[in-house]
């Protein structure tokens, strides 16, 4: 008889601690602990140290690449660009002249075709 106790124990046992398991479960969603107080803290203070880090970083950044951003010198009113010779200027310049105007050209399209293409 000892041995058929034993046996059902186990099984009683399982079944027991599922119900106490469920039941603790639907007991801690009806009635959520308070968040404490040294999570929030935590979280606080990692934030800071986050921002303080990555403020360093822009800072280095800015300190080595901030002669890239300098605004260059105004030109000369009426001159080249500044560092360049004057024939250097004028030959990068495109010339209006040597391109012809069209009238039956529509802008982002093609000329049209001449009138006999199109009635075929």
């Amino acid at each position: 008889m000892g041995d058929v106790l034993l046996a059902l124990s186990i099984p009683v046992l399982v079944f027991g601690g599922g119900i106490y398991a469920a039941c603790d479960c639907w007991w801690r969603r009806r009635h959520p602990a308070p968040p404490s107080p040294y999570t929030h803290r935590a979280a606080r203070l990692a934030e800071q140290e986050m921002l303080l880090l990555a403020e360093e970083i822009v800072d280095d950044a800015h300190a080595s690449l901030g002669p890239l951003y300098e605004a260059p010198a105004a030109p000369r009113p009426g001159g080249p660009p500044a560092g360049l010779k004057p024939e250097a200027s004028q030959a990068s310049r495109p010339s209006r002249s040597s391109r012809p105007s069209r009238s039956d050209a529509t802008p982002g399209r093609g000329p049209s075709r001449p009138a006999a293409a199109r009635r075929r």
